[in-house]
């Protein structure tokens, strides 16, 4: 690949020399842009995705922001309520919110980047007052046909004053997997210190850099991701506009691995955000080492998978994939993987149905393809979600399918569990350390839910790397 040019100044500090690259993935399309023509898709422009480490505030980012590209259009696709696994996972963030703060008819709960109202639905019946900002126009609509006050708008300074003004200070502002999309990362945090209340609390979340560098996540980088945040870096950030990071939940199988980061106007550190911060510390986070050989566990994942994809062809076998997700076109575009190679993608969202992957021309069908053209192999693009979609999809594998899994090692899923053996993306590790790192892989995905399970299995595979 070409030397990556010089880097942007870093989102958060603003240093204008300590951003370094450290993972570069070539061109790829914007992730997002779904169009129904195959050829057009095919013709999208590329864009470089370069990754940097900020060497004074630790911030994980995108080393360049290309002025041409256009994100969060009017087609932008993505609707959070066609996941049951996130679905759960809200509406238990709004019942512990109700009963952590005693929320009633008196208090104000704003989501930033609210979607189709997944989350605020949940306050149904409470008497809360909630309102969404959201700057999509689909997902937005489908708020408000639902009863959701939503905002269409972009989140940051000026929207927070708008806000308080209407509706006067938030006692809880959420932020779900929305920081990392925000190209202006200080006025949107800046707009949370304005939006909420002296003694409310602001609440986000985002996959954690730690998971992504561990499990070799290289696929949740694409244009629309900004920034990957470790908890070192948030804590700065957070200061920075006055706002006191107090506590930090783990959950380790929600998107390959997320953290909710909650703060306030006050100080009040945890034990459990202190021991975070701490494990951060000890792990390198916040040294461009820990994240030096990121580059070479991409690439031998890379060859892993178009190898075992070339051989399943080989041998005859029909592959399609699961999940037209944003995710899918890094993996796809840094692995060279075309309409050659997958006959088709499957999605439950319909406005996705009928349009194409884009950089690849590789048509998205409605999931129910999956049983009527019986593919062989179902790569799973969407792997985050790979037990949902494992034990959704009963008939596909009493068929005779199997679900291949890439991340954080390929491997199948389907009939009997197939534990793989070392390859190239694990003889980083020799001997016993190969084949430990291969089962906790297999372990994470084929849907085991033990909380120690999930939890330990990035801290020994970082074990065993060191």
């Amino acid at each position: 690949m070409t030397t990556p040019p010089a880097c942007d100044p870093c989102r958060s500090c603003g240093g204008t020399t300590s951003v370094r690259p450290f993972l570069d993935l070539g061109l790829s399309p914007v992730a997002n842009t779904l169009v129904r023509d195959a050829q057009q898709s095919r013709e999208l422009p590329q864009f470089p995705l370069v990754v940097g480490f900020c060497e004074s505030c630790a911030l994980v980012q995108l080393t360049q922001t290309s002025p041409d590209i256009e994100l969060f259009d009017a087609e932008y696709p993505y609707f959070s309520s066609f996941s049951d696994e996130l679905l759960r996972h809200s509406k238990e963030h709004v019942d512990l919110l109700l009963a952590e703060h005693s929320l009633d008819e008196r208090s104000l709960v704003v989501e930033v980047a609210s979607n189709d109202g997944y989350l605020l639905r949940g306050f149904a019946g409470t008497g809360v007052r909630v309102v969404g900002v959201e700057p999509t126009p689909e997902p937005a609509a489908a708020a408000r046909a639902i009863g959701i006050p939503t905002v269409e708008a972009f989140f940051g300074v000026q929207t927070a004053e708008q806000l308080v003004a209407e509706h006067g200070n938030a006692d809880v502002v959420i932020a779900k997997n929305v920081m990392a999309h925000v190209p202006e990362l200080n006025d949107f945090v800046a707009g949370l210190a304005v939006l909420v209340s002296d003694t409310g609390t602001v609440e986000i979340e985002n996959p954690g850099v730690r998971y992504l560098v561990d499990s070799t996540e290289f696929d949740t980088v694409y244009h629309e991701h900004f920034c990957y945040f470790s908890t070192i870096a948030v804590q700065a950030l957070l200061l920075r506009h006055g706002l006191h990071l107090n506590d930090v939940v783990v959950f380790p199988d929600l998107h390959g691995g997320t953290l909710r980061w909650v703060g306030s106007r006050t100080p009040g550190l945890t034990e459990r955000a202190a021991r975070v911060l701490q494990e951060e510390r000890e792990a390198g986070l916040d040294s461009f080492a820990y994240y030096a050989d990121f580059s070479a566990r991409v690439q031998a994942l890379a060859t892993d998978l178009r190898r075992m994809l070339e051989e399943a062809r080989a041998q005859g076998a029909r592959v399609a994939a699961y999940g037209a997700a944003a995710k899918g076109v890094t993996l796809l575009s840094f692995c060279g993987i075309g309409d050659d190679m997958i006959e088709f993608v499957v999605d439950r969202n319909p406005h996705k149905i009928g349009k194409f992957m884009p950089g690849t021309g590789i048509p998205i069908l409605p999931v129910e393809a999956l049983s009527e053209r019986h593919p062989d192999v179902a790569l799973v693009l969407a792997w985050n979600f790979a037990t949902e979609i494992v034990a959704q999809q009963a008939e596909f594998r009493q068929q005779g399918g199997r679900f291949l899994v890439p991340i954080p090692a390929p491997r199948y899923v389907g009939g009997e569990a197939h534990v793989p053996a070392p390859s190239s993306s694990t003889r980083l590790f020799s001997g016993d350390s190969a084949r430990v790192h291969a089962v906790i892989a297999s372990l994470v995905v084929l849907g085991s839910r033990s909380t120690e399970v999930v939890r330990w299995a990035p801290h020994l595979r970082a074990a065993l790397r060191g």
